[in-house]
């Protein structure tokens, strides 16, 4: 059972702030600032479709995350391939329709086709089984919804069938990259979230933004990949215009 969350004393507490602030609390006609300069925009502006996926395959590199191109007719062999590499199974995805809109409706199995490779699609009623099969499952995957050239980011949302463990949990990833997917940078991700809720449409509460492996360099520098997430990390961009 989900239990929704309340929401105690919120006057009191923006009531709080605003005298803090010195002035009384605005309810209305708060308006988006309009800066003169925004480099942000600036920033790879004018890029092709074609210069992006340069720009990120070149990236890639940087965030040790190996990048395969294929199309949708290689997709699965090109899978399958990035999963025999990361050693095989278990392998855990989310309850996601594009996985069978691209051809792979025979992953939704519990067997990996032809080679018994365990696969655990999330099951929303299965509740914390879903955590347990993602602490357990070698391999990640899980389609990107927005990807950033300039970072070599991939843009995740969380829902109850596309948890959040799915990417986090496994000790490798694997990114589903489709082409139409790549913007330049945050910038644009940030654009395109704000122009959902504008339009209504309903935007998670939990959008992941992963970059390559799990890596820190908190401790004086140095450099050490999975300390709090996968160890290998590939995206494998699928050309869909």
């Amino acid at each position: 059972m989900t239990t929704k969350g309340t929401i105690q004393n919120q006057e009191s507490f923006l009531n709080r702030i605003a005298s803090r602030l010195g002035r009384e609390r605005r309810t209305g006609g708060v308006a988006v600032p309009e800066w003169a300069h925004q480099p942000q925009h600036q920033t790879l502006a004018g890029y092709s479709a074609d210069d992006l996926v340069t720009v990120l395959k070149n990236h890639c590199v940087k965030i040790h995350t190996e990048l395969i191109e294929t199309d949708s007719t290689g997709l699965y062999d090109a899978l399958r391939e990035q999963v025999s590499r990361f050693s095989g199974g278990p392998v855990i995805i989310p309850k996601d329709p594009r996985f069978e809109a691209y051809g792979l409706k025979s992953l939704l199995t519990k067997d990996w086709p032809n080679d018994g490779t365990p696969v655990w699609e999330w099951d929303a009623a299965k509740g914390e089984e879903n955590i347990k099969k993602a602490e357990q499952a070698n391999v990640g995957i899980t389609f990107s919804e927005i990807t950033l050239a300039e970072s070599g980011t991939v843009v995740l949302f969380s829902s109850k069938d596309i948890g959040r463990s799915v990417s986090l949990l496994p000790t490798t990833y694997i990114a589903i990259v489709p082409k139409s997917s790549i913007v330049p940078r945050m910038t644009q991700a940030s654009d395109i979230i704000r122009q959902n809720i504008a339009d209504g449409v309903t935007v998670p509460s939990c959008i992941n933004y992963i970059t390559g492996p799990s890596n820190s360099a908190d401790i004086e520098m140095d450099l050490v990949v999975g300390v709090h997430g996968p160890v290998k990390a590939a995206y494998i961009l699928v050309s869909d215009r």
